[in-house]
C-alpha cells in the first residue's frame, strides 16, 4: 500500500499513517537518512525525493554510508547526483555494507563488480558486528567461510553491532553471546523486520507494529497487509 510512518515516544505507540502511496518493497536507514525502494523509484530523505534509479527491490547503505539499490537485475551506488552501476544480479532481496542477498545466493561488492560468495536463496544480510545471512535453509555466520548459526527457514537477520536479532517463519530470536533465545511476543505472525533506536522495534508481515518496553512489548495493528520491512532514521 505504500510507506507508513509510525510515531513512537519511548515504548508508547502514537499516530500512524501513509507517508507515500507508491508500492514499497524495502526500506533502510543510516545516520538519519531514510531510503525507500518502490516500484517506481528509490526515494531518499525526509522529503522522499526521487533519485532517478527506477523500479527497485532493495535498498541499503555501504560501509561508508553511501546509498545502494537493486532493481531490474542491477546493483548501483548513489553519489547524491547520479547512480553508478556496480554489477548485475537478479532477484536481490537485501543490501548491507559490501554484501548482497539474492535468490541465487550471497554476493560481495568488489572494485571489479559483484562476486558470488556462496549459499543459496539468501533473504537478508547484515554486516554489523559479525556478518550474517538469513536463507531459506538456515542462518549463517561468517567465520572460516559461511558457518551454520541456526537451522530452519530464516527471513530476517539484523544487528547494530551490539544487539543482533533473527526471525524464522514463526519466531523472533535474540543473540546472547553465542546462544539464540526466543523472544516472547504478545502477538502471533511472521516478523518482517527488526530495527533499533531508543527502543527495539519490530513489525509483522500482517501489519502489527511492536516496541519493547521495560517490562513488556507493546503492539498496535496498522491495518497494512504484506509488510516488507522497518527502519528507524
Amino acid at each position: 500500500m505504500g510507506l507508513a510512518r509510525v510515531s513512537v515516544s519511548g515504548d508508547l505507540v502514537g499516530e500512524f499513517g501513509l507517508a507515500d502511496r507508491r508500492s514499497a518493497g524495502d526500506v533502510a536507514a543510516h545516520d538519519g537518512t531514510l531510503a525507500v525502494a518502490t516500484d517506481e523509484d528509490v526515494l531518499l530523505g525526509a522529503t522522499l525525493a526521487e533519485t532517478g534509479f527506477g523500479p527497485a527491490s532493495a535498498v541499503g547503505f555501504d560501509r561508508s554510508g553511501d546509498l545502494l539499490a537493486a532493481g531490474e537485475d542491477r546493483v548501483a551506488r548513489y553519489d547524491a547526483e547520479s547512480w553508478t552501476t556496480l554489477g548485475e544480479c537478479a532477484a536481490v532481496r537485501a543490501l548491507d555494507g559490501d554484501l548482497v542477498a539474492a535468490a541465487s545466493g550471497v554476493f560481495r561488492l568488489t572494485p571489479d563488480g559483484l562476486t558470488h560468495a556462496g549459499l543459496d536463496d539468501a533473504r537478508d544480510v547484515t554486516v554489523r558486528g559479525t556478518p550474517r545471512v538469513a536463507t531459506d535453509a538456515g542462518l549463517y555466520v561468517l567465520g572460516n567461510g559461511w558457518m551454520d548459526d541456526g537451522r530452519g527457514s530464516y527471513r530476517v537477520v539484523t544487528s547494530d553491532g551490539e544487539r543482533t536479532h533473527a526471525a524464522t517463519d514463526d519466531a523472533l530470536l535474540s543473540l546472547d553471546g553465542e546462544t539464540w533465545n526466543r523472544v516472547e511476543l504478545p502477538v502471533s505472525g511472521t516478523v518482517a523486520g527488526v530495527a533499533y533506536g531508543d527502543q527495539l522495534y519490530a513489525v509483522t508481515a500482517d501489519g502489527t507494529f511492536l516496541v519493547e518496553g521495560d517490562d513488556e512489548w507493546h503492539s498496535r495493528s496498522l491495518g497494512l497487509p504484506d509488510v516488507r520491512g522497518i527502519a528507524v532514521p
